[in-house]
């Protein structure tokens, strides 16, 4: 598999195991090595990133307030 990927065995190992210093281009090489390509923009679609939606949700202001009149001067 490394060899069809183009990358070391130590680099494969490592993306085996998690590791998250492992560049996206190893990632896409494996997913193109094992026919997934398609997982690829599964991966990088911001609608289906539940940990980045749970991000910007953390983000939002807790409270608002309504906009008085005073604000609107135009």
């Amino acid at each position: 598999m490394a060899e069809r990927m183009l990358v070391s065995v130590q680099t494969l190992q490592r993306l085996e195991a998690g590791d998250p210093t492992v560049g996206l281009a190893v990632l896409a090489s494996a997913l193109h090595v094992l026919g997934m390509t398609q997982r690829l923009g599964e991966l990088v679609a911001p609608d289906t990133d539940r940990a980045g939606i749970s991000e910007d949700l953390a983000r939002l202001p807790k409270t608002t307030h309504a906009v008085s009149s005073d604000d609107l001067d135009f």
